[in-house]
């Protein structure tokens, strides 16, 4: 028996037209990022991998993008769980600031380690700073030495893989078709777990906003295959745009 898994990166932001480090911060979806959500579903109508079950981040980008490809696909009715643990890789005191005036500022080799490092984290907000999660109600149940200040990929991945296993997992187990709408620094971490990615390899790893990825996998959940649902040019032009927020002259998409 073979299981399908569908990720889904949310629809561009208005922080990711703006080329910001968004992070936790809540931000909306522009006008493309909705029409990125709803051709998703579409996508997935004609790919014929329709989902039994929904997984998304607490975040709106996330929630809205998975709520429009659902209502393309007649979907609404079936079951969704959010979780912090699916939440983008928090960027510390970077939230809200410009990818390339940062670069500017800072070099564009400091901000590709703070943007693409697996181990290093970027500057800490403090916990006094109004933008921690300490100081937001939907995390009031997470315990305060979880919530973090900043974060490192490795640390996405880490609060990740719970969720994967005691979540997403089961409901592989039962034959259901999980989406999972999500981030792109928590879908790299999926992703370099599912693909068996190495921490050296994973930093050139870009996921485009709002095309389906579909993978196929085995009783063992091990990968069979991988394919995103698109033409492979706009899929390579979107994934390098990802690639390139970081430089000085960039206006980019921005997670």
């Amino acid at each position: 028996m073979t299981h399908t898994l569908i990720l889904l990166r949310h629809g561009e932001s208005q922080w990711n037209l703006e080329n910001r480090f968004t992070g936790w911060t809540d931000v909306g979806l522009t006008d493309r990022g909705v029409a990125e959500a709803r051709a998703a579903g579409a996508a997935l109508i004609k790919a014929e991998s329709l989902p039994d079950v929904a997984h998304t981040s607490v975040l709106i980008r996330s929630i809205l993008t998975l709520e429009e490809a659902l209502a393309v696909m007649e979907r609404l009715w079936i079951p969704v769980r959010r979780s912090w643990r699916l939440n983008e890789r928090h960027y510390g005191a970077l939230q809200g600031l410009n990818k390339a005036e940062t670069a500017a500022e800072h070099g564009e080799d400091q901000v590709h380690i703070w943007r693409r490092s697996y181990q290093v984290r970027p500057p800490p907000l403090t916990t006094s700073d109004d933008r921690h999660p300490g100081h937001d109600p939907r995390y009031s149940d997470v315990p305060s030495d979880l919530l973090p200040a900043c974060e490192s990929l490795a640390d996405v991945v880490a609060r990740m893989l719970p969720y994967w296993y005691d979540s997403i997992v089961p409901d592989l187990r039962a034959g259901l078709t999980p989406i999972v709408s999500a981030h792109g620094n928590s879908l790299r971490a999926l992703v370099k777990h599912l693909d068996k990615i190495s921490d050296e390899e994973i930093p050139s790893l870009n996921i485009p906003t709002g095309i389906p990825l579909i993978y196929s996998l085995d009783d063992e959940l091990t990968v069979l295959t991988s394919t995103y649902l698109g033409d492979p040019a706009e899929i390579a032009a979107a994934q390098a745009a990802v690639a390139a927020q970081g430089n000085v002259a960039s206006d980019a998409k921005k997670r």
